[in-house]
């Protein structure tokens, strides 16, 4: 059996835009207490994993996850400095971020023809809905498939080359539209109609020239949740991530 490599794919713990049900894609806002204490509980879980490399996107909400992980991990001292993506943002939703998400959502369905909602067991529903919400935003700055897409498979493609065959866990904190995109393209009989919940771990492990799916969305993981005060925040040490090249970085005023 060769060495492979196992990707560790975890989506951000809860924020604020989460709670209030607003559409969250380039914008950001902190976590919230509820998802300190769920990613703590996570990272509590998953503490006997020796991460070999850490990744994130260069959005403030999966950095802070990031933090907590490996603050929680029995291996922190050996692990190397987070390492910051922009290729793993999550889409960007225009001129609808923001907005109230159910609502977004229902309109965009209407504005493609589907009155009940999307059938996501369509490999071609996600694509047609990121191209509808180019389309339906009214500066046209969403970003359609290809565009979301192209960028999270330059990541992806970055993340292969560096740690297929070494026999590493990787763990890589972003978000939950770019992890299924990237499970599918690893995995194309995934199909990408389940929802991913926050601080969620979805495994997939390279072996023999194949990827495989261990596991999807498990939160069996956490540790039990002893905080009843919701004011408490599990303690968190900065940890800073390494810089992000120049040529890297996307335009936040032009998108």
């Amino acid at each position: 059996m060769s060495k492979g490599v196992t990707f560790y794919f975890m989506r951000h713990g809860e924020t604020y835009l989460n709670k209030y049900h607003r559409m969250q894609g380039w914008s950001d806002t902190p976590l919230t207490n509820r998802g300190k204490r769920d990613v703590a509980r996570s990272g509590a879980g998953l503490a006997d994993v020796k991460f070999d490399a850490v990744y994130c996107s260069d959005l403030r909400r999966t950095f802070e996850t990031a933090q907590i992980i490996v603050n929680e991990n029995q291996h922190k001292e050996e692990m190397p400095p987070v390492v910051a993506m922009p290729e793993f943002r999550e889409i960007f939703f225009g001129s609808f971020e923001g907005m109230d998400a159910t609502e977004t959502w229902e309109n965009l369905w209407k504005f493609l023809g589907y009155e009940e909602g999307m059938d996501y067991r369509n490999d071609k529903s996600v694509i047609e809905e990121l191209n509808g919400m180019k389309a339906m935003d009214p500066y046209h700055e969403a970003e359609d498939y290809l565009t979301f897409w192209t960028r999270v498979e330059r990541g992806l493609i970055k993340l292969i080359n560096e740690h297929r065959e070494t026999g590493r866990n990787i763990l890589v904190v972003c978000h939950g539209m770019t992890i299924r995109n990237m499970i599918h393209a690893l995995i194309p009989e995934f199909q990408i109609d389940r929802h991913l919940d926050n601080a969620s771990i979805s495994v997939v492990s390279y072996y023999d020239g194949f990827y495989h799916l261990e596991k999807f969305n498990s939160v069996e993981h956490f540790a039990p949740d002893n905080i009843n005060n919701n004011e408490q925040e599990p303690e968190v040490h900065k940890i800073l991530p390494t810089d992000v090249d120049k040529d890297d970085e996307l335009p936040l005023q032009e998108q």
